[in-house]
């Protein structure tokens, strides 16, 4: 049986971070993707926002690898000609009640090591976007939006560069422990057992289902699965915005906020719908409830230019009614199996966090740990 030294299986943005990480430390490393492409999941279903970090728990995986995602990610787009804008971005608080809230997500990004915030009030945010009309606001400079196909690309370009292989087709059907690595069974048109020193589980959705067809790890050392389908409305015609407005968070997201892509199309999103499996339909009557929220910070938006857009799915660990979950990057010290991590709840900011989450796994890969 042949043995390679990596072995990632998934290759959306993060397993291409992953295994660009490994291949520029000179690992062997072979990415597995079932689809006929790459970074057909849920990579190709987000905002493509460069997340600043204002919102996840102090000291957590979330708040650091975010913030020094953030800043790995600017410069590699500047390096790897990825396109991409640092348009900021504005969090409101639509009324004066609200305004408590935002000062104590001020101060929790603060203490995320995010000290570029501006608090503005309700006539400095009417001289920047005349059409909002809200309270206060929160400016965040460092967010920002990626050409999210570009950026995978780049990274895919830059691990076979390092010789690293990927090979599409390729579904991971289980794996079993061997010594000091790991036995996957790869499907696909030519099926094989493969043997790999280091196997890293970057699923995705189904990251928690792989984490159990591995056999070896104790099965409390495996999160439960829960998905939570957020839809996008785009918004016909030009935005009368330059920054992505936010409203304050609310549990499982973000709230519907707009973002812009980078040629200036607005697109409202995602909300949160909580769902047994993945499923990406778009139902048109959700727009009701979009038009509804949106309107408390433009009420000038005209419902008519709504249009249905597209649905991510976020890969949680936790369901309704729980707290949230941290990013899990699970290796031999938590589950025992040598040669193994893996990846859970890599959900929002993982595409900002992406390049960190790959310098943590290779770390872990050198440590052994």
């Amino acid at each position: 049986m042949e043995t390679v030294d990596c072995v990632v299986i998934g290759a959306g943005v993060v397993g291409l971070a992953c295994a660009q990480a490994l291949a520029a430390a000179g690992r062997e490393v072979i990415i597995l993707e079932r689809e006929a492409a790459f970074g057909t999941g849920i990579s190709a279903r987000n905002s493509e926002v460069i997340h600043a970090g204002l919102y996840y728990p102090t000291g957590s995986l979330k708040a650091r690898l975010c913030v020094a995602g953030r800043e790995r990610l600017y410069r590699w787009c500047a390096d790897h000609d990825v396109a991409h804008a640092r348009c900021g971005k504005l969090v409101v608080a639509t009324r004066p009640e609200q305004v408590p809230a935002l000062e104590a997500l001020h101060r929790k990004a603060e203490a995320n090591g995010v000290c570029d915030l501006q608090r503005l009030d309700r006539a400095r945010v009417a001289e920047l976007e005349p059409e909002l009309d809200v309270a206060a606001a929160l400016l965040s400079p460092a967010t920002g939006i990626v050409d999210s196909h570009g950026f995978m690309l780049s990274l895919l370009g830059a691990a076979e560069a390092h010789g690293a292989m990927l090979a599409l087709g390729s579904p991971v059907l289980g794996g079993r422990r061997d010594g000091d690595g790991v036995v996957l069974e790869v499907g696909g048109e030519a099926p094989m057992a493969l043997r790999a020193r280091w196997v890293i589980n970057a699923a995705g959705l189904d990251a928690v289902a792989l984490g159990h067809a591995i056999e070896g790890a104790p099965a409390g050392s495996i999160p439960g699965a829960w998905f939570a389908r957020g839809v996008y409305f785009t918004l016909s015609g030009r935005a009368p915005f330059s920054h992505l407005i936010y409203p304050l968070p609310e549990p499982g997201g973000l709230g519907v906020h707009l973002t812009l892509d980078l040629g200036g199309q607005a697109k409202f999103g995602p909300d949160v719908e909580w769902i047994d499996s993945p499923d990406y339909r778009v139902d048109p009557q959700r727009s009701t409830r979009f038009v509804e929220a949106v309107r408390r910070w433009w009420p000038q938006l005209d419902a008519g230019r709504l249009q249905p857009g597209y649905a991510g799915v976020r890969p949680k660990i936790v369901g309704a009614g729980m707290a949230d979950a941290d990013f899990r990057i699970d290796g031999p010290a938590r589950h025992g199996v040598a040669g193994l991590i893996h990846l859970f709840g890599i959900e929002s900011p993982g595409l900002t966090a992406a390049l960190a989450i790959g310098e943590a796994v290779a770390a872990t890969v050198d440590s052994g740990a």
